[in-house]
């Protein structure tokens, strides 16, 4: 029997990243001293998603997979956000995310961030070394898996090959426009790929529209994500993240009450 508590994540980043002065455009408030354990243990939340994001953390993840010890469950990037420039080119971190995986016995997969880029209809990684990925992990010191993320906003683009080649699929609606449309947009990627598993995506902010996620806009999602939890149409919930956890945004707050309502729910 699943316990919901026990299927969502933290997208986890390092503290303070999303304030950095090249992402002011954001309009984050406050200040983020909460790293992703932090984050996690203050939000309620068990397993992690640990990403590089602008170029952090760098290899080798030793010292902060040291740090998350502490989850059921932790999946490290191969490839950070679309800012992480050093893993363009072919330049990924497979072999340090199977490397960890040999020294962390709660490392059980390996996620591809900003894989796609929407504006030229192609991705950073071709579908012929994702098989490649996916092979190496699977045959690794225990099998992995290999998660990716992908936007509502790809929907209407053909990435068939990169989809087949994934265990994972982490769904996001970017905007307040996509989260309006999110029921009709999961079922649709849930139906494009049959077999996988599937997570959703949870914002704690909108980024999209570099505003904070209204009260409406968080139930709605929540309300959602806990039905198609239920209905074992999706696997679990990725909370994105402990950078807004300290930030005194109230999405927070309705999460954290959210959670402690709904963690022991089972299926």
């Amino acid at each position: 029997m699943d316990r919901l508590r026990n299927d969502i994540w933290i997208w986890g980043h390092d503290a303070g990243c999303h304030h950095e002065p090249r992402f002011a455009v954001w309009k984050i408030p406050g200040t983020n001293k909460m790293g992703p354990v932090e984050g996690a243990a203050y939000l309620g939340i068990e397993n992690c998603c640990r990403v590089v994001f602008n170029g952090k953390p760098a290899p080798p993840f030793d010292s902060e997979s040291e740090k998350l010890t502490s989850f059921r469950h932790v999946v490290w990037s191969a490839l950070g956000d679309a800012t992480s420039r050093r893993n363009n080119g072919g330049m990924d971190d497979l072999d340090e995310v199977i490397r960890q995986a040999e020294k962390f016995p709660n490392v059980t997969g390996c996620i591809l961030d900003d894989l796609f880029v929407q504006a030229e209809r192609s991705a950073r990684v071709s579908p012929e070394r994702m098989r490649e990925m996916a092979d190496r992990l699977h045959h690794a010191v225990r099998p992995l898996d290999l998660w990716i993320v992908y936007y509502a906003g790809l929907l209407d683009i053909d990435y068939r090959s990169w989809l087949d080649a994934a265990d994972v699929i982490s769904f996001w609606s970017w905007n307040s426009r996509d989260l309006a449309q999110a029921e009709k947009n999961l079922l649709r990627i849930i139906d494009m790929t049959p077999g996988k598993k599937h997570y959703a995506g949870c914002y704690l902010y909108n980024y999209g529209d570099c505003r904070e996620i209204t009260d409406a806009e968080m139930d709605f999602q929540l309300d959602l994500y806990l039905r198609f939890w239920k209905e074992k149409k999706i696997d679990g919930i990725i909370v994105c993240s402990n950078t807004i956890a300290d930030t005194g945004v109230h999405a927070v707050d309705i999460f954290r009450k959210w959670i402690a309502a709904w963690g022991d729910e089972t299926r």
